[in-house]
């Protein structure tokens, strides 16, 4: 996006040349207004440098691609129909910033309660009686199999709790109070001063204007004076070239105010912007940090699950088939004497 003329001193010629010339050359005023409209196009009552017509304007923060350097000019739609203001441009980015984190919360929401909820069926399928008779070695893995259930639903739990705290709520109120207001005061601010500026560049396009009529005034009684076709008098053309000359200094003192104004307008654009920049910057990393605390969590879930399966798998490698059937022949025997052949 094309940069803001930062040589205000020139935003527009200097009106001082603006002094009487002889009959039939140029106009002063049409010429500086030639001069204006081949160096530097206005946009939005800015005056900026043309494309490629100031090569020496060096952006503020090379290499950086940092706000301040491409948000002067305004955005159009695909169109081209309508506009967006640079600087809004800016502060809609911040808007959907502050979107984007209450979605993320919102998403961490729905993860917290699909935690809850697993945690829950799985506390209540460690309760399950099914296949609790079952005895031996074999029988020992499957109620610790069953155990590991419940604890596996504290581990996911503990893990939603800690998903609240840890990560969802502070995504939540992350410049959750006046964030908004303090956007709003730096829309206000700026739209002051590009109002301002409006209201300068007005009076410096009606001064030029009143300067090209007393100027062009001043040629035609100075050629009616030259050829004889008037009755005007010496005095009547020192009272038009006053007036010329007026018109000139009206003209020096707006364009004085209009650079000083867009001198203004321009550093605040800058300071802002780049606080602007540096609060995305903060989003951004306060987002990456918490999200990194999310994978650590889950990280440590996975290893306490281990944990609690760890215990199953050693009392399944413990099964045995042959210390099951001592052990339930031991307690369900009916007896040891084996039947003999009958005598006859």
């Amino acid at each position: 996006m094309m940069e803001a003329s930062f040589d205000t001193e020139e935003s527009f010629d200097d009106p001082s040349c603006l002094a009487p010339q002889p009959p039939g050359s140029v106009s002063p005023a049409r010429r500086q207004i030639r001069e204006v409209k081949e160096t530097k196009i206005t946009i939005n009552c800015v005056t900026f440098p043309r494309p490629g017509g100031s090569p020496e304007q060096q952006l503020l923060k090379p290499n950086e691609w940092s706000y301040c350097d491409y948000f002067w000019t305004d955005k159009k739609d695909p169109q081209g129909t309508t506009s967006v203001a640079g600087f809004e441009v800016l502060l809609q980015k911040q808007l959907k910033g502050k979107q984007m984190q209450k979605e993320m919360s919102e998403f961490i929401h729905e993860r917290i309660k699909i935690e809850e909820e697993y945690a829950k069926n799985l506390s209540k399928l460690s309760l399950s009686p099914l296949a609790a008779q079952d005895e031996g070695t074999l029988g020992e893995a499957w109620t610790q199999l069953k155990k590991s259930l419940h604890d596996e639903a504290e581990v996911h739990l503990k893990f939603s709790n800690k998903l609240h705290s840890e990560v969802e709520k502070p995504l939540l109120t992350f410049r959750c109070d006046n964030f908004k207001k303090d956007l709003k005061k730096y829309d206000h601010h700026i739209a002051d001063l590009r109002k301002q500026l409006a209201s300068r560049y007005a009076s410096v396009e009606k001064s030029r204007r009143a300067l090209a009529d007393r100027q062009k005034d001043l040629e035609v009684k100075t050629q009616q004076l030259e050829i004889k076709i008037s009755n005007k008098t010496e005095e009547d053309i020192k009272k038009a070239r006053r007036k010329s000359t007026q018109a000139g200094d009206d003209l020096m003192r707006c364009v004085d105010l209009y650079n000083q104004t867009q001198c203004k307008w321009f550093e605040e654009m800058v300071t802002t912007s780049m606080e602007l920049e540096k609060l995305e910057v903060e989003r951004i990393e306060w987002i990456q940090q918490h999200l990194r605390q999310y994978t650590t969590l889950r990280h440590e879930t996975d290893m306490f699950n281990q944990s609690t399966v760890e215990p199953v798998d050693k009392l399944l490698q413990n099964v045995d088939p042959g210390r099951d059937r001592e052990l339930w022949v031991k307690e369900n025997n009916t007896g040891d004497v084996r039947p003999v052949d009958m005598d006859i």
